[in-house]
């Protein structure tokens, strides 16, 4: 198991990264709020988790262990795999959804696209008892993100977290509309995704 990972940043996406390692460069998918913090030529530390599939070997990466911790345990539930885990942990803090799991709040946990009730209701089933204490329920920031078609890439991260390419467009525009000096890709990512939480 890679446990963590420390390296040179070779390439910074939306919610990928490339860390190089003794010479390797290893592609590890993280959160947007984890990606937008890295910048490339800089060094990473990351905590890290391997998920291994028949057919890949792919490894995620998170900028505290206990987002890494919290990812591992979300996947314990049936029905919840790695996307919809990075996909939780894009959204909302730890203490959010260890709130949300303790509290029973099946309508924080729907937010993420890819968990319907039914699937909130099991995740409060299976991990109340196991979530932990719930230190404060903070809110998540995501710091600023490499430049580029600002609207394009939040699009193409809601996307990478499981929203259709019409809910991305959608979210991404009416944040636009409601305020076109919003041009930062962090700060409208986090518009965007209070707007598709609603």
């Amino acid at each position: 198991m890679i446990a963590t990972l420390r390296g040179t940043v070779l390439h910074v996406g939306l919610d990928q990264v490339v860390v190089e390692v003794g010479g390797v460069g290893l592609l590890t998918h993280t959160t947007p709020g984890t990606a937008a913090a890295l910048r490339p030529g800089g060094e990473a530390s990351l905590s890290t988790t391997l998920v291994v599939r028949e057919d890949a070997l792919t490894l995620y990466g998170f900028s505290t262990a206990d987002e890494r911790d919290l990812f591992e345990l979300v996947q314990t539930v049936s029905g919840v795999g790695p996307r919809i885990a990075l996909a939780m942990l894009a959204v909302a803090s730890p203490d959010q959804i260890r709130a949300a799991i303790a509290g029973g709040d099946v309508a924080a946990l729907v937010k993420t696209p890819g968990i319907g009730k039914k699937g909130a209701e099991r995740i409060v089933l299976e991990l109340k008892d196991k979530v932990g204490p719930v230190v404060g329920a903070g809110t998540h920031d995501t710091p600023a993100a490499p430049s580029g078609s600002s609207h394009g890439q939040v699009s193409e991260a809601l996307i990478g977290l499981g929203w259709s390419a019409k809910q991305a467009d959608d979210a991404v525009a009416k944040v636009s509309a409601a305020d076109p000096a919003v041009t930062d890709v962090s700060a409208l990512l986090r518009a965007a995704l209070r707007e598709l939480g609603r």
